[in-house]
C-alpha cells in the first residue's frame, strides 16, 4: 500500500523558530527510515532531523534560511511500509543528533590533522565530487559536523560506504586531493568554506553601513588569498641602530638642500637590498607548478603606503643602482601620487620583495602578510630607545628597531629566516657592510 506521509518537524526541546542551515534531501530521492533530512541550527546547537519513514521525497516544502517550528511541515514522502500512515507523534520523535556547538574560541580540527589520520587509498578526485555535486550526500550526522568544522560541502564528497554513504575517511581524501590540485591548477575549486551567518547588529543597538573603497575591495581578496595559500612564518628580531640614526641627522642639512627628506625606510631599503644579495632565495618565487624556484636578478622593492582609501604598495624600481637622496625623493614622489589615487598599474607591478612600515604611527610589533607571489615581506616598528647590556657588565642606552620578517615556509625555513634577519640587523647597525 502507497501512502503520502507529512513529514512535520518534531519536538526538538526548548527551541523555537530555528533556522535551517542545509536541506538533505530533493524532489524523488529515495530515503530509507532515519536518513537525515534537514539540519537545523540554534544559536546553542545543531541537529540533524530524521524521516521517519522509508520511500520516495514527492515534496519539499522547506529552503535555506528558513525559521521553522515544532508541527511544521518537512516534506512528504511516498512511503510502501506497511502501517506507516500515521506519522509517529511529534514528543515522542527526537531528532537524530544534537551536537552542541563548539565554543567560539575552540579551533577545529586543522586539516593537516585530519589528513594525517587518514588511512592510506586514493584520494577522491575532485573532478568527479564537482560531477556528483546534485546528488544528495548520504552522511550520518557525526560525518556531517566532521565536514562542516574542516570546512568541507559534504555534497562534493563521494561516499565509498554502503550505497555511497559518506564516511570520515572520504572527507579527509577529499581535504588532503584539494590541497593537492590548489597547488597545481588555479581551476580547482579546493576546500569549499561555508557562508558566514548573517546577523542583524540593529537588534543590539545603533548602526551605520559603510562600504568598503575600492581599494579595500581589492587588496582584502588579494590579503585573504595569500593568507590562506602561503603557510606563514615569522620571525621577529632587533637592529641597533642608534649610528645608523646619527648618520641620517648628520645628512639632513645636506639633503634639504637637494630637496628632499631622508627618513630612515631608504636606508632599510638598501639594507634590505644587501640581505637579497646574500640570501638569493627571498628574491624569488615559485612558478605555476610549485615545483621550481625563480630567482631574481633584479631588485625592485615594494613599500606599504597609507592612504586615504586604505593600504597601497608601490614599487619602487633598481633599489640597488640608486643612492639615498635619489631614492628618497622618489619615494616621496611616489607616496604622494599613491595617496591622491594617481598611480598606474605598472607602479604596483614587479615587486620582488616588501616592506611594510608602521615605525611612523607606532607600535611594538605585527605580523605582515606576504604579498604574493613575493615569498617574504619585512614588517618595521617604531624605533625605542632602551638600555643594552654590553660585555663589561654595563648598559649602554641604544636605538633599537623591531623587526618581523614574515615569509613562505614552501621555500624557506626557519634557519634561513634567522640567518636572513641576523644578517639585516647587522647592516642596520653598520651600514658600511652595505659595501662589502
Amino acid at each position: 500500500m502507497v501512502n503520502i506521509e507529512k513529514i512535520l518537524l518534531p519536538d526538538v526541546g526548548d527551541f523555537d523558530d530555528i533556522e535551517v542551515i542545509e536541506v538533505i534531501i530533493s524532489v524523488g530521492d529515495e530515503i530509507e527510515k532515519d536518513d537525515s533530512i534537514i539540519t537545523l541550527e540554534s544559536d546553542k546547537a545543531t541537529m540533524e532531523i530524521p524521516s521517519p519513514v522509508t520511500g520516495k521525497v514527492k515534496s519539499v516544502s522547506v529552503k535555506v534560511g528558513d525559521r521553522i517550528s515544532e508541527g511544521t511541515v518537512i516534506a512528504e514522502i511516498e512511503s510502501t511500509e506497511t502501517g506507516a500512515s500515521e506519522q509517529v507523534p511529534a514528543e515522542n520523535k527526537k531528532p537524530a543528533a544534537v551536537t552542541e556547538q563548539p565554543p567560539l574560541e575552540k579551533e577545529p580540527p586543522s586539516a593537516v590533522e585530519a589528513i594525517k589520520s587518514a588511512p592510506q587509498q586514493a584520494p577522491v578526485p575532485v573532478s568527479n565530487a564537482v560531477a556528483n555535486k546534485q546528488s544528495v550526500a548520504h552522511a550520518s550526522p557525526s560525518i556531517r559536523k566532521f565536514a562542516r568544522e574542516l570546512g568541507v560541502d559534504i555534497s562534493l564528497v563521494s561516499g565509498s560506504g554502503t550505497k555511497g554513504r559518506v564516511l570520515k575517511e572520504d572527507v579527509q581524501n577529499y581535504v588532503k586531493s584539494s590541497l593537492e590540485n590548489a597547488g597545481s591548477t588555479s581551476t580547482a575549486p579546493g576546500i569549499q568554506l561555508s557562508q558566514a551567518p548573517q546577523v542583524d547588529f540593529s537588534k543590539f543597538g545603533d548602526i551605520e553601513t559603510k562600504a568598503l573603497s575600492r581599494i579595500k575591495k581589492i587588496s582584502g581578496a588579494h590579503l585573504h588569498r595569500s593568507w590562506v595559500t602561503v603557510p606563514h612564518v615569522t620571525q621577529f628580531d632587533e637592529s641597533d641602530i642608534t649610528e645608523l640614526e646619527s648618520f641620517r641627522k648628520s645628512l639632513a642639512k645636506e639633503a634639504e638642500k637637494k630637496g628632499v627628506r631622508l627618513t630612515p625606510l631608504v636606508f632599510i631599503m638598501k639594507a634590505v637590498v644587501a640581505a637579497l644579495q646574500q640570501f638569493p632565495d627571498f628574491n624569488a618565487s615559485l612558478d605555476a607548478s610549485g615545483d621550481n624556484l625563480i630567482l631574481k636578478k633584479y631588485f625592485h622593492i615594494g613599500v606599504a603606503v597609507d592612504t586615504p582609501n586604505g593600504l597601497m604598495v608601490p614599487v619602487i624600481r633598481d633599489v640597488d643602482k640608486k643612492g639615498i637622496y635619489e631614492l628618497s625623493a622618489e619615494l616621496a614622489e611616489t607616496a604622494g601620487r599613491a595617496r591622491v589615487g594617481k598611480l598606474s598599474p605598472k607602479d604596483l607591478q614587479g615587486g620582488c620583495f616588501s616592506i611594510s612600515s608602521l615605525g611612523g604611527i607606532g607600535g611594538t610589533q605585527f605580523t605582515p602578510i606576504v604579498n604574493a607571489p613575493e615569498v617574504a615581506i619585512l614588517g618595521v616598528a617604531r624605533s625605542k630607545m632602551q638600555p643594552v647590556y654590553q660585555a663589561d657588565g654595563t648598559f649602554k642606552p641604544a636605538l633599537m628597531l623591531p623587526l618581523a620578517l614574515s615569509y613562505d615556509h614552501r621555500v624557506i625555513d626557519g634557519a634561513q629566516g634567522a640567518h636572513f634577519t641576523n644578517y639585516l640587523s647587522q647592516v642596520l647597525s653598520d651600514m658600511r657592510r652595505v659595501l662589502l
